[in-house]
């Protein structure tokens, strides 16, 4: 039997682009640039969402670590994609207005070789709920009250 656990957020958007997101005790402010509108008062929604993968992954592999008692003094991570800027200003309705692809490159400092590195990263990636999230569907629901 799956052992499930809900989590959740609360957000505001102000009268510009700034979102003041609430996470249990903590603060995160969602924004545009300044050349986009906003304030630059934190990073963008698409920004966070590789800030979470690359937080997930990172979270998953010290998991992973820990569990097989492997020395993992760190990881560097590089999150990044293209998508059609048409799109999501509404200028274009062909393409989707999500990423054509995402590319996240790691460096692994750890004794272990290339093979085990390889092994430990597959597995990080199968065990990472939010890389499931971005590559399979995940049905959203969005209620109106």
């Amino acid at each position: 039997m799956a052992k499930m656990k809900t989590i959740g957020i609360e957000a505001k958007l102000d009268d510009k682009f700034k979102i003041e997101v609430r996470a249990g005790d903590h603060t995160m402010y969602v924004d545009q640039t300044k050349a986009g509108g906003g304030t630059d008062a934190g990073p963008t929604p698409l920004e966070y969402l590789f800030a979470s993968l690359a937080g997930c992954i990172g979270t998953v592999a010290r998991i992973i670590a820990n569990q097989k008692r492997i020395k993992l003094h760190g990881m560097d991570m590089k999150v990044e994609g293209a998508f059609d800027l048409e799109t999501l200003m509404g200028k274009c309705k062909e393409n989707r207005p999500g990423f054509t692809g995402i590319k996240v490159t790691v460096s692994i400092d750890s004794d272990m070789s290339k093979e085990e590195k390889e092994a430990f990263i597959h597995e990080v990636e199968s065990r990472c709920p939010v890389s499931d999230n971005i590559s399979y569907t995940t049905p959203i629901i969005i209620n109106l009250v």
